[in-house]
């Protein structure tokens, strides 16, 4: 028996260190599944955007978000990923996470960063020159987005500390490309035609079957974007995310409706575009707490988002005269705050509540709320600093003739659609 006991252990030993392994090894291919889903967003953006604006700035609008996803994968490569998280052998310069064994975050992480650049192209469609945005997008990526994300997933940020929740990103990464593009929208004005003798006209995209394609595209990486966050996979960890992604599911779905049906009362008629900013509303609305919510409160939450996002870009568009071209302020900031507001309202940490109406008290809603402040207020200053500074240099705005015939030739040297004739789409 004195033999036979430590052959025993040692069979336990290597069985555990081999479930751990493994264990490991499917965290690492979740989280590379996630990222492959999440890149594909950067096609659903592009579609969203082409679709939601006029024809003759398509090829502007896709070199945009081709633009974004080469200049985050290189700047958050290079700076972006060592602000964020700190600590490095390399200092802030091309810290090579490949060979440290960590490709996989890596990757995820740098499609984060291309997402809130990449939500700032579509607001300030069809009248921003290409050469500012580049630059804009190369200071996003390697320091707005980067710095504001370290303050809750470096694991020693000061949001951390506090116990502020933002699962997958509703501030920090939505709310921070939406109030960035709500300055940006500002300060390069509104297209020309927008607001008369100070009524709102109209200016429909051209083709809404890509936008509603977009949205498909953008649900799918979703469940990437919410689910990878888990970070790992296996035992408590597929389950947590398995949950995740249903929750996400279930509270885009809610979105979809909420916006449906408030446009049916409103207009009178189910508004598609609107409807579409719902679905995205109630993707939001879950991201940061994801982790942290019931199927119900997953449900209730995209609703409620999905009806504050029609109203807000109403308010955004007709009392404040802004022009958003396709109300990326609203769907990302403030669904954004949503989104990270809810959890301290009936958020919850396994069986127990923490939200104000569950048991939790007023807590957790201060946390939230003094997190959702401090990110909108990081990104309007930083977005403000920038753009206004290149606004003063080198400008922001094409010419009245430029925007006229479309950016695409100006700007590019080639149309989206050969053969069409252009009557201003």
């Amino acid at each position: 028996m004195s033999l036979i006991l430590p052959l025993i252990q040692d069979n336990t030993a290597d069985l555990v260190t081999e479930v751990a392994k493994i264990k490991k090894d499917m965290g690492m291919l979740w989280m590379l599944l996630s990222a492959i889903l999440v890149f594909f967003m950067q096609a659903g953006f592009t579609l969203v955007e082409s679709g939601m604006t006029r024809s003759k700035n398509a090829v502007n609008i896709a070199m945009k978000n081709l633009l974004d996803i080469c200049v985050g994968s290189l700047t958050y490569w290079m700076i972006g990923y060592s602000l964020m998280y700190g600590s490095t052998s390399n200092g802030w310069f091309f810290w090579s996470g490949l060979f440290q064994g960590k490709g996989a975050d890596l990757l995820f992480q740098t499609m984060f960063a291309a997402t809130a650049a990449t939500i700032v192209s579509g607001a300030i469609a069809g009248r921003t020159k290409y050469s500012t945005y580049v630059i804009f997008s190369v200071i996003m990526t390697s320091l707005i987005y980067p710095i504001a994300g370290g303050w809750q997933w470096q694991g020693e940020g000061w949001l951390t500390k506090m116990g502020f929740i933002d699962f997958a990103g509703s501030s920090i990464v939505h709310s921070v490309g939406g109030w960035a593009a709500l300055v940006a929208a500002i300060l390069v004005g509104p297209r020309i035609g927008k607001f008369v003798d100070d009524k709102v006209i109209p200016i429909p995209g051209h083709n809404q079957i890509l936008a509603t394609l977009g949205v498909f595209i953008l649900w799918l990486g979703w469940f990437g974007f919410n689910g990878g966050s888990q970070l790992a996979w296996g035992g408590d960890d597929a389950i947590a995310a398995s949950n995740i992604v249903l929750l996400t599911n279930i509270s885009a779905a809610a979105g979809g409706l909420g916006a449906l049906i408030t446009t049916w009362i409103w207009y009178g008629k189910p508004h598609l575009a609107q409807t579409l900013n719902g679905a995205l509303a109630g993707l939001v609305s879950i991201t940061a707490g994801c982790g942290n919510m019931t199927d119900i409160g997953a449900a209730l939450a995209g609703l409620i988002g999905g009806i504050l996002v029609v109203f807000s870009i109403e308010f955004i568009e007709k009392k404040l005269k802004i022009d958003d071209a396709i109300g990326a302020a609203s769907v990302h900031g403030v669904v954004g705050v949503w989104g990270t507001l809810v959890i301290g309202l009936w958020g919850v940490t396994g069986d127990k509540g923490i939200g104000l109406f569950n048991g939790g008290g007023f807590s957790q809603l201060g946390v939230q709320a003094l997190g959702a402040f401090a990110y909108a207020l990081w990104a309007i200053v930083l977005a403000f600093a920038v753009l206004f500074t290149l606004k003063k240099t080198i400008g922001l705005r094409v010419s009245r003739e430029i925007e006229e015939k479309g950016l695409d030739l100006a700007e590019h040297g080639t149309i989206a659609y050969p053969g069409k004739r252009d009557r201003g789409e």
